[in-house]
């Protein structure tokens, strides 16, 4: 018997590779193609079937004029999602760490064609037309725009929390993902196509073969499973099953399937990806970890997909935790997809992703592997050490951050601050080590404005060190990180030691003022009552409050 196949889009390549910004226009699919005949005609130049970054710098600069610091962006972008290796990351950091200048970074850059680079290194060059390819993505359809079903707006809808699809958050939609692979299946088969399996307007003909190898680079996209099985394999791997090859076409003989028979078995098989947010929200196990919060009507809502198969990547959706403090160092969150949605007034430790749809609200985020996105945020501060941080759509958010990349500005920014990471707790950096994040290069200062519309440097500024002020995560653990990694620069560090001076200076004044006891006593009860005052003017007594733990019979419970 053949069996059931079931395939379905992977959501890691759109929801961490695809910028969530408009590509640039010669991405388009014309120049696509372009690319794909040009690199494999230049296989000897180190194009082909593996793409070498100063190749890549030339086709990107040169052929796409896109700028260098977009053209790294998209080759550096890649190498994340296809290789997360966190010893080769330290070593990268370290090579690039001690680059002294753009030329020698460069340099360095260029050495990821040797045979067994620190990273980023040549990737494989049709899935990384794949990986361009799936840009299109989040490009605004002039056509749609004007029937009413998208504008390019700051505040464009996202996926609400019920699994609806009638959102534009298209980066965590899984339904958005199938979709586009159904519209777009026929044009990214024709990309991997063989010179001499196009007609002469680079299509395909009625007898185009597909070669085995050009299947395995759909497998940057596309996975399944046999009859239901727990076990997830790569297309490939289920395209070379004997029991479909008369559905897909493959022939022994050439080694290479029917385009047309290919096609239409990927079509009928595709299916809503049993890992995405779709399912994670429908089944997925609901975690009690935030309280109710009296006198309020919303529904706190915590939900995760548990690690049903080894091979995927767990989802944790929070939606709507408010006036509250929450912390959560979990196995759960341990390599996890984390997505807070429409969080109001809470304190959010996720001591271990996007941030949508918050009002002022704080995020700590333990060390983040991959990408930390911000979108349609106002009044947030985002303390976190991660790979990469982008943003869209924020109002007064500030950004206390270690990164080794450039912030991502992307568009519909508003007042962006940001500053250097600082804060710690014991086991920051273990942590740091086991997701490949070390404290140099650290790239908080020098953000990247990717969209045309935020070229506008007044979008950002620098936090000034007299509005700086550390943060101390209050929760105790085991572990030996005991200051900010890697310290705060000069002029942070100096304001911070200003003020402590002025409080030495002023216990100094209330000890030698010769106060007696019940002056002194007089005095607390002053300083105390105006602390008090200013707990409530700010806001932050709500914050003191909530650190404090639930009792016994109210406990969190545990996941």
């Amino acid at each position: 018997a053949a069996g059931a196949v079931s395939l379905w889009v992977k959501t890691e390549p759109f929801l961490l590779g695809a910028l969530r910004a408009p590509p640039p226009a010669k991405l388009g699919r014309h120049y696509l193609r372009k690319m794909a005949a040009y690199a494999r005609a230049r296989a000897a130049e180190g194009c082909f079937p593996r793409l070498a970054w100063p190749r890549w710098r030339h086709i990107a600069c040169g052929k796409l004029q896109l700028g260098r610091g977009l053209a790294w962006l998209y080759f550096e972008l890649f190498d994340s999602l296809a290789r997360r290796d966190p010893p080769r990351r330290l070593e990268w950091a370290e090579a690039e760490a001690a680059c002294a200048g753009a030329e020698e970074l460069e340099r360095e850059r260029s050495k990821a064609g040797a045979p067994s680079p620190p990273l980023p290194g040549p990737g494989d060059t049709l899935q990384f037309l794949l990986f361009l390819y799936i840009q299109q993505l989040n490009k605004v359809s002039l056509r749609t725009s004007l029937i009413g079903e998208e504008w390019p707006s700051p505040r464009t809808k996202s996926p609400n929390l019920t699994g609806k699809s009638a959102s534009q958050n298209k980066n965590w939609n899984d339904q958005d993902h199938q979709a586009f692979v159904q519209s777009h299946l026929s044009d990214m088969l024709e990309l991997l196509l063989e010179p001499d399996q196009l007609t002469a307007s680079s299509h395909s003909a009625h007898s185009s073969l597909v070669s085995y190898e050009a299947v395995c680079a759909l497998s940057f996209l596309i996975e399944g499973t046999v009859n239901k099985s727990r076990t997830v394999h790569p297309l490939h791997e289920l395209a070379l099953w004997q029991p479909f090859h008369g559905k897909n076409g493959y022939s022994k003989i050439s080694k290479a399937f029917s385009f047309t028979k290919l096609e239409s078995w990927i079509r009928s098989c595709l299916t809503t990806n049993p890992f995405g947010m779709t399912a994670c929200l429908k089944s997925g196990k609901k975690l009690a970890w935030a309280q109710q919060v009296e006198g309020t009507t919303r529904r706190a809502k915590i939900a995760c997909n548990t690690r049903v198969v080894p091979e995927v990547f767990p989802m944790v959706v929070m939606s709507q935790v408010y006036k509250q403090t929450l912390a959560k160092s979990s196995d759960t969150l341990v390599g996890a997809h984390v997505r807070i949605h429409r969080c109001n007034e809470s304190f959010i430790y996720l001591l271990s992703v996007t941030i949508e749809k918050c009002r002022n609200s704080t995020f700590v985020l333990g060390p983040v592997q991959t990408s930390v996105h911000v979108h349609s945020c106002d009044n947030v501060k985002v303390i976190t050490v991660c790979h990469r941080l982008s943003l869209s759509s924020t109002t007064g958010c500030t950004f206390y951050i270690l990164t080794p990349t450039q912030p991502l500005i992307l568009s519909g920014n508003q007042a962006v601050s940001f500053a250097p990471f600082h804060t710690h707790y014991p086991m920051l950096e273990d942590h740091m080590a086991q997701v490949g994040l070390a404290t140099l290069p650290n790239y908080w200062d020098s953000p990247m404005l990717v969209c045309r519309e935020s070229s506008d440097t007044s979008v950002f500024r620098l936090l000034p060190p007299s509005e700086f002020y550390t943060f101390v995560i209050p929760f105790e653990m085991e572990g030996d990180t005991t200051e900010t990694p890697g310290g705060l620069p000069r002029a942070y560090q100096k304001a911070l030691s200003q003020r402590e001076q002025k409080v030495q200076i002023w216990q100094k004044t209330v000890k030698e003022a010769g106060l007696t006891k019940h002056q002194r006593k007089q005095f607390q009860m002053l300083v105390e009552n105006k602390f008090y005052e200013w707990l409530v003017q700010t806001g932050n007594r709500q914050q003191l409050d909530s650190l404090v733990p639930p009792a016994v019979g109210s406990k969190q419970a545990a996941g």
